[in-house]
């Protein structure tokens, strides 16, 4: 196909929404369906980064002559891989498990140019959760915020409550790190996307 903008290979609106906080409105928005899966001993950087990059891949191939950017957000406590929750018990158990501890966001972003360069970012963001009680957790289950959220939880909404700490990038958490994401667009695209 003869796309030549930018596509965005990811269905979240998050992702969009980050984007778009920089300016950046893809062409196209294309989710690669992907078995994300982790394999044997795959640590949480490992998973995310390869993620991102089998995304890319997947719509690159359809769009040879397109930018195509993708990422991937992995929630892990220590060397615990914590899934997008299925249901309501998932989510339930995943907050159980973070409040009063730290856990780690691994966001990964890959960008492959019309000339088959690649561009790839790993970025780790350090959250602290308060402890949350019973109560807590079930009005948060309530709100449904959990649902599709790495970790089981949008820091952007009633989550952000419950962050005692955080180190590093917050956009990142949310989905996208988007200071990275600007480096890899203007080094692999020039000032085409650059929106300041």
């Amino acid at each position: 196909m003869s796309e030549t903008g930018l596509i965005l290979a990811s269905a979240s609106a998050r992702r969009r929404a980050l984007l778009a906080q920089i300016g950046v409105v893809p062409a196209r928005v294309i989710a690669a369906d992907l078995d994300e899966t982790p394999r044997g001993e795959e640590s949480p950087r490992q998973l995310a980064a390869r993620l991102a990059r089998a995304k890319a891949e997947a719509i690159a191939a359809d769009f040879p002559q397109a930018f195509v950017l993708a990422a991937d957000t992995v929630v892990a406590a220590g060397r615990r891989i914590l899934p997008k929750p299925a249901d309501a018990a998932a989510a339930r158990a995943t907050l159980a498990l973070l409040a009063g501890r730290r856990h780690q966001v691994f966001g990964a972003v890959a960008l492959r140019a019309p000339d088959g360069r690649w561009g790839e970012r790993l970025v780790v963001s350090r959250v602290t959760f308060a402890r949350l009680d019973a109560a807590e957790i079930e009005a948060y289950l309530a709100s449904g915020e959990w649902r599709g959220c790495a970790g089981g939880y949008a820091i952007q909404g009633r989550a952000g409550g419950f962050v005692r700490f955080l180190s590093g990038s917050y956009s990142n958490v949310v989905g996208l790190p988007l200071f990275e994401t600007r480096q890899l667009l203007r080094g692999l695209g020039g000032r085409r996307f650059d929106a300041g």
